[in-house]
């Protein structure tokens, strides 16, 4: 599971907030599907850039993560590395591209969980903004007596 920090709590909380405000969505197209809109957050890349180097390769989001390797110099590994990096894994990567994580599920209430659609906008909005809600609380159990809003505020103007 991604880690509870700062930078992906506010990438995910931004990729919810992108889509559900009109931003390009595309569940098959790989700059601007579940993952593309997230990879655009934390990456800083475009959706087009994004497309670019996942079509230097054969497959799609699933497909390219199983094939990763940190070494190949393909921009796409170049890219999940970045995220990686940042404290993402691959399976959070494959499951966000198929709404499929059985904790982040665990915070959806019955029935909703079991009719999310992972090409529906809506869905994975909502999904998303669940994986932040979920990752704050985590945050603010691993750092007792410190204020999350704070938090953000400091590491905006660090980056700034």
């Amino acid at each position: 599971m991604a880690k509870a920090t700062i930078e992906i709590i506010s990438a995910l909380e931004r990729t919810a907030n992108k889509i559900e405000s009109g931003a390009p969505y595309q569940w098959g197209h790989m700059g601007s599907c579940n993952c593309g809109n997230l990879a655009q957050e934390l990456t800083k890349l475009s959706k087009a850039e994004i497309h670019q180097y996942a079509m230097q390769r054969h497959g799609d989001w699933t497909e390219q993560i199983l094939e990763f390797c940190p070494t190949s110099g393909y921009p796409m590994d170049l890219m999940i590395q970045n995220m990686l990096d940042l404290g993402m894994t691959t399976e959070d990567l494959k499951n966000l591209e198929t709404l499929s994580d059985r904790k982040i599920l665990s915070y959806i209430p019955f029935p909703k969980r079991t009719h999310l659609n992972k090409n529906r906008k809506e869905d994975v909005v909502y999904y998303i903004r669940k994986w932040a809600e979920m990752l704050r609380e985590e945050w603010i159990e691993l750092h007792p007596g410190l204020d999350l809003e704070e938090a953000f505020e400091v590491k905006k103007l660090e980056t700034n």
